[in-house]
């Protein structure tokens, strides 16, 4: 039976591990709020009292949580994974973060024959509980083969994208393409709105031509039903987009959209919507327009 270890279990964290658990993998779980163990545990797995306790005699170590500092922390940190993970043992971080902090941390622990992957993840909530994550690897390739069974037991589409860090700058590739769609979705469904249109034909004709879109068919169904609950929340959103700029700059890229999406999103996080899902980014547009989504 293989053994891993998960650190993080947030939102989209707890029903990655509740797979593996499912899946027959032998799982300990450590997270900093103690008490979002308990369903875990519940399940079958084993509870840790530390990072360094979760990876502990096993063959790989997940991460999953919010941002670069905290990865660095339970990775590199007192009591963290490095201390507790055996050479030879793969450390998978599918946190979104910094490609170059990535890479510094897989860095780090080669220096004690530890491997890692970085393996952000598309999908959401929905992908998360049904197990059919979109996972984008960064690493070795031989390490990926070595790991790919755990990954599909989280995921259903796992697609190597280069060395350590690549995982990541795919990841915001993906979502600088995602909330830039939602952002001309959100427009077009609110320039019909302010025309008194009707929203249910406008999805319907939209959804049959060239602005078809995963944004459009779930997202934007979602904001015409006053329906902003999280699937991926606003909060997020921003912190993956602030990685994004800050990667740009690193690299002397302009990406002016991005730029502007980051914008909206604050004024969501500003007008209080920061726990609602990123769709929470037509409010913020209808009070720019007067306009209202609703049908």
């Amino acid at each position: 039976m293989t053994k891993v270890g998960f650190i993080g279990l947030g939102l989209i964290g707890k029903p990655m591990c509740m797979n593996l658990v499912k899946k027959g993998f032998e799982v300990t779980c450590w997270n900093r709020t103690a008490s979002k163990m308990e369903d875990v545990v519940a399940a079958g797995a084993k509870s840790a009292g530390s990072a360094r306790e979760a990876a502990e005699g096993n063959e790989f170590t997940i991460t999953m949580v919010n941002d670069s500092p905290d990865v660095e922390e339970v990775i590199l940190g007192s009591n963290g994974v490095m201390e507790g993970a055996e050479a030879g043992s793969v450390v998978i971080d599918m946190s979104t973060i910094s490609p170059s902090v990535t890479r510094e941390i897989a860095c780090k622990l080669a220096g004690k024959g530890v491997h890692m992957l970085d393996g952000p993840v598309s999908g959401g909530i929905t992908g998360a509980e049904s197990g059919t994550l979109s996972i984008m690897v960064g690493g070795e390739a031989e390490v990926l083969e070595w790991s790919r069974h755990v990954l599909e037991g989280m995921g259903t589409r796992i697609t190597h994208c280069g060395g350590n860090g690549m995982g990541q700058v795919t990841k915001l590739a993906n979502n600088i393409t995602g909330q830039s769609t939602l952002a001309a979705v959100t427009e077009g469904l609110i320039f019909a709105a302010k025309h008194g249109a009707d929203l249910e034909s406008t999805l319907s004709a939209l959804g049959g031509g060239a602005a078809q879109s995963w944004m459009l068919e779930n997202l934007g169904a979602r904001m015409c039903d006053r329906d902003f609950a999280p699937g991926f929340m606003v909060d997020t959103a921003q912190k993956d987009m602030r990685l994004i700029l800050e990667a740009a700059e690193e690299m002397n890229v302009s990406l002016p959209v991005t730029a502007l999406v980051t914008q909206i999103f604050r004024s969501a996080q500003e007008m209080g919507y920061g726990q609602d899902g990123t769709q929470a980014y037509a409010k913020v547009m209808e009070a720019l327009t007067g306009a209202r989504l609703e049908r």
